[in-house]
């Protein structure tokens, strides 16, 4: 048997064979090389297994995909350092320029997009012969809709985009993960028949969730950027940053407040210029250092996990044609999602004509909507929703992220000075 530390051993090793053969290789951005590599992986352990049933390969993979929980995981583990290490890279000057838009974008966008995409798919799982009642197709909208902040600010780290925008599109995608869990939260206990869907219930728990995370996010930034701000030692410094991540992720959890929002919001604080003038270059580049390779350890691990999560998705044609038709569908959701929005504040706000192209092709899927649908309760409907999720997330990982670079680079034009 797999113990935990065992898993986290294989995908740290594989993790480093695959990046370093795709650094000396193919050259791809990093979620795609190492998703593809985790997939191939998968898919040969599969064959093997078919033609030499008696070493049983695929049964010691599917224990180690049970051993490391990518649910668990991703949503009580790495989502806190992934967060913070993403928001400490945004300037939260022209976040604040941009602040209508994050804000409509990554609430009411996320709400939008829920209902188009949980409609559609309905008529889509009934064209494919798959009785998923509208609830639960609603399940499929909410865990499909928020993108993926990690492939995002790994997109945002090789583009040149205007300020305005890259603020928009960072922003977003660090806050539209707690609004979706929220969300999913709420549509999921309605599915399971354990609570009734209100909109009375749903807009408390969501200002309890969402207020409360951005609440806590600011107390541990402010009380950070105090503590920052009396010492000059790069070692106290960066143990303060991580105090922050994992205690304060523990405690948004025993708050039943947003982790993901309070992560996302104290990042931002701590990578501001105003705690970068109580610094010392030396701390703040520890600092920065850091928190840019564990970015790059766990990054690296989420997507490869993606990938060899190929190997748990159910064998059934009809449910894997219904999830590749789901794909225009996620798409035309987010489109819509993102274009209303834009077309209401576009008086009020400073992007570009080209913002909603990239906030539409660069708003990827990734670990938050697998770890989502893996974390599903035992049902006649699971198959479907997980397997229409795993191959969204592998169209928007492998397409969309192969891809977002020639889309920004046309549309977004010359950063702004």
């Amino acid at each position: 048997m797999f113990t935990s530390f065992d898993a986290a051993a294989v995908s740290i090793v594989l993790a480093a064979i695959f990046g370093y053969l795709n650094h000396r290789t193919f050259r791809l951005p990093q979620p795609v090389a190492l998703t593809v590599m985790g997939c191939a992986a998968a898919l040969t352990v599969a064959a093997v297994d078919r033609f030499v049933p008696h070493i049983h390969m695929r049964a010691g993979v599917v224990r180690f995909i049970s051993t490391v929980d990518f649910r668990s995981t991703l949503m009580d583990g790495m989502l806190c350092f992934l967060l913070f290490a993403g928001a400490l890279n945004v300037n939260i000057h022209e976040m604040r320029k941009s602040r209508w838009a994050i804000i409509v974008l990554s609430t009411v966008g996320v709400a939008i997009s829920t209902a188009l995409i949980g409609g559609a798919f309905y008529v889509v799982a009934g064209i494919f012969g798959l009785a998923v009642p509208l609830i639960w197709c609603f399940v499929f909208g909410a865990l499909i809709s928020p993108t993926d902040p990690v492939a995002v600010m790994e997109v945002m780290r090789r583009a040149e985009l205007p300020p305005a925008l890259e603020a928009t599109v960072a922003g977003e995608s660090l806050f539209n993960d707690g609004v979706g869990i929220v969300i999913f939260a709420l549509i999921l206990a309605s599915a399971m028949g354990t609570q009734s869907f209100s909109t009375v219930r749903a807009a408390a728990l969501f200002l309890q969730a969402g207020g409360g995370g951005l609440l806590l996010g600011l107390a541990l930034g402010w009380l950070a950027y105090r503590a920052i701000a009396t010492i000059d030692d790069y070692r106290v410094e960066v143990m303060i940053s991580l105090a922050v991540v994992m205690g304060g992720y523990s405690i948004a959890n025993r708050l039943h407040v947003s982790g993901p929002v309070a992560m996302a919001v104290a990042g931002v604080l701590i990578g501001s210029r105003d705690v970068a003038e109580v610094m010392s270059q030396t701390s703040r580049d520890y600092l920065l250092k850091f928190w840019d390779l564990i970015d790059e350890i766990l990054n690296a691990v989420l997507f490869l996990l993606i990938g060899v999560a190929i190997i748990v998705i159910p064998h059934n044609f009809a449910v894997l044609w219904a999830g590749v038709a789901a794909i225009p569908v996620a798409l035309a959701g987010r489109a819509v999602s993102v274009a209303v929005p834009l077309l209401v504040m576009r008086p009020f706000t400073r992007l570009g004509h080209p913002a909603g192209t990239v906030l539409i092709w660069g708003g990827m899927r990734g670990g938050v909507s697998i770890a989502l649908a893996l974390g599903l309760p035992d049902s006649q409907y699971r198959s479907a929703i997980l397997t229409a999720a795993y191959v969204i997330v592998l169209f928007s990982v492998l397409v969309q992220g192969s891809t977002i670079e020639r889309v920004v680079g046309r549309r977004a034009g010359p950063a702004s000075p």
